[in-house]
């Protein structure tokens, strides 16, 4: 089920997440009315742009550490992790989008996920140099 091409396919889901959260801080810019290259200005643009730019700060360890966890420590666990990343992204986004106050369980969901990814890692790969 999960064999064959599922770690490439959950980093292109993940930048296609991204992707289309541009999108939306694009039409949000024009639903607002927030000129480029003005970020601030309106606080329902500036949650687009936040979740937008939040989550790549959350993709620059999300990606690399995926990749070694599932390739150093266990794949399967690594893609499961990596699904669960997509849909803590959405609970980030969907909640900060409401509300900035009703962005926390997404946001501490990735981070979890983003900490057992690296620390998952590294513990696997110092114990395989040891």
């Amino acid at each position: 089920m999960l064999g064959g091409h599922a770690l490439e396919i959950v980093t292109l889901l993940a930048l296609l997440e991204y992707s289309i959260l541009g999108v939306m801080v694009g039409r949000a810019r024009q639903t607002y009315g927030v000129e480029a290259p003005a970020t601030t200005g309106n606080p329902d643009f500036e949650r687009y742009n936040r979740v937008h730019v939040n989550t790549l700060e959350a993709l620059i360890v999300f990606l690399p550490a995926l990749w070694i966890f599932s390739l150093s420590v266990h794949y399967h666990i690594g893609i499961v992790l990596g699904l669960l990343f997509l849909i803590a992204r959405i609970v980030y986004a969907r909640g900060y989008l409401s509300a900035a106050s009703k962005r926390s369980t997404g946001a501490m969901a990735t981070g979890v996920i983003n900490v057992i990814l690296v620390l998952g890692s590294l513990i696997a790969l110092t114990i395989k140099i040891l």
